[in-house]
């Protein structure tokens, strides 16, 4: 498959702050060396790598990971996601060996066969991941061609915890993301998000939830499979609805994940499951941000068709 390795990811960014030296840091010391010009050119458009030095905050050191999945020993099942690899990357998502364990059990039993842990929201869990998602959306403010200071509607963190070869297949997520990769290796696939099409994109946001999106890999060009080859001290941004495919290598992989969707990708989600009934009636949808104005008179007037739609599926199925 031809590929691109991004060249953030060989040679020194141009960082806006130095990295402290020390090796065991705190939340309050985390920082992203994004090169402004990539951000500036590509944020939320194409996957572009950087530097950090997340690998050596003290809630990322092992012993802390193992205390944060204890904390969700009773949580919620929907706070949490463990499963085994998926048979290979152009699979379907949930095409997996689902393992009932509880996050702590299924670390502790990692070595025995490949498994996947998602930690949902640690933020809620552990204060001091709340302290780090506030510390990185501000660098990322700080930047000038990006968020800027557009309204974050929704946001949240992650932390996987993966055991060796294990591939998480392709899929496409609703937000925009910023990955860290803290402990091992990591091969990550993304392409950016224009290999989706319109079609697929208003079928997605017509559910009305947040959930993961699935494509064909065969209708994805490979020359736009942006190859990162992460480990401690690397990452890359991933733009809202970026296919991607994962694969962790020799040894146990631990990554985190910031992600956050702003006002206007809401009115564009929303702009899209309007043109997605649209589209149904046989008529030719104004794509997304061609029509700000259009758009925002779409994302008002969808929620109550959407809502009606829900009522009415509950009365017709109990």
């Amino acid at each position: 498959m031809a590929a691109h390795v991004l060249s953030e990811l060989s040679k020194p960014s141009q960082s806006t702050s130095a990295l402290p030296s020390v090796e065991t840091l705190t939340s309050n010391d985390a920082r992203l060396e994004i090169d402004p010009a990539s951000y500036s050119a590509l944020y939320n458009n194409t996957p572009f790598g950087f530097q950090h030095n997340l690998h050596k905050l003290d809630l990322f050191q092992f012993e802390a990971i193992c205390d944060l999945a204890d904390r969700y020993t009773t949580a919620s099942a929907n706070d949490y996601f463990v499963t085994g690899t998926s048979p290979k990357a152009d699979a379907a998502f949930f095409d997996t060996e689902q393992i009932v364990l509880r996050p702590v059990e299924a670390i502790r039993r990692l070595d025995e066969k490949p498994t996947r842990i998602l930690l949902k929201r640690p933020e809620n869990y552990d204060v001091r991941f709340r302290t780090l998602m506030n510390s990185l959306i501000q660098q990322l403010r700080a930047l000038p061609g990006g968020l800027g200071n557009q309204p974050i509607r929704r946001i949240q963190s992650s932390v996987f915890i993966t055991s060796a070869a294990a591939t998480t297949a392709l899929h496409f997520d609703p937000e925009v993301a910023f990955f860290a990769q803290i402990e091992g290796d990591k091969d990550y696939h993304a392409y950016p998000p224009d290999q989706v099409t319109e079609p697929e994109l208003e079928e997605f946001y017509s559910r009305g939830r947040v959930s993961i999106g699935q494509l064909d890999m065969s209708k994805l060009n490979p020359d736009q499979d942006h190859f990162f080859p992460l480990k401690a001290g690397v990452g890359f941004h991933q733009p809202q609805n970026s296919p991607h495919w994962v694969q962790t290598r020799a040894v146990r992989s631990i990554s985190y994940s910031l992600v956050y969707e702003t006002a206007l990708d809401k009115q564009i989600g929303l702009t899209r499951a309007f043109n997605y009934f649209e589209r149904k009636a046989g008529l030719h949808p104004t794509p997304p941000t061609k029509n700000l104005q259009l758009d925002g008179l779409k994302a008002k007037a969808i929620v109550p068709v959407r809502f009606g739609l829900k009522v009415a599926h509950k009365l017709r199925h109990g």
